[in-house]
């Protein structure tokens, strides 16, 4: 069975400009929906997500940026139905943990740092603003995630002019094809 694609945007969600909801338009990929985007809740979006994983017929894949890789590991360290999940594609986590982030994303404190039990690979920029070099490798260490060093991409967003951005797609589906081998 086909597994079902979640998008998982980060924090303001994704606009209209944003490869995850590209995505969403030309492949009929689910956007897992957040009642607040501008004042995110870790316990509101782990519901949602949890939603989510059980609405799907059949095994899910995660396709995760930002906040949405934070909110992936938070939801994996307390899910009982994480066994529904195929495998991750974790895009420029966020550090809420960052001085800058801290007081708006107050509930996202501490970052799980528990392996994921599912397959995952973890993609960095080298000049991202919203999480270090080095703290994007120690996510991915700690979660278990394959790591893809993508260079200086910054957000790996819209603004980081990657319009459908065919490379990452590529990368979901060798992934979804590598888990049902």
């Amino acid at each position: 069975m086909k597994p079902t694609v979640l998008i998982l945007p980060g924090w303001q969600n994704s606009g209209p400009d944003h490869w995850q909801s590209r995505w969403e338009a030309l492949h009929g990929y689910t956007r897992v929906q957040q009642h607040d985007w501008m004042l995110p809740l870790r316990g509101d979006w782990m519901t949602q997500l949890e939603e989510a994983v059980l609405a799907a017929s059949g095994p899910v894949v995660l396709a995760a940026h930002s906040l949405g890789c934070v909110l992936t590991a938070a939801w994996a360290s307390h899910s009982r139905n994480t066994h529904r999940v195929q495998g991750a594609l974790l895009v420029a986590p966020g550090d809420p943990q960052r001085d800058e982030l801290r007081a708006a994303l107050k509930s996202w404190s501490p970052v799980p740092l528990q392996r994921l039990p599912f397959k995952s690979t973890l993609l960095g920029s080298h000049t991202d603003p919203y999480c270090s070099f080095a703290r994007a490798q120690q996510f991915a260490h700690a979660w278990g995630s394959e790591f893809v060093d993508y260079g200086n991409r910054g957000h790996i967003n819209a603004e980081s002019g990657l319009g459908d951005w065919p490379e990452g797609l590529q990368l979901l589906n060798q992934f979804m094809k590598k888990e049902n081998a």
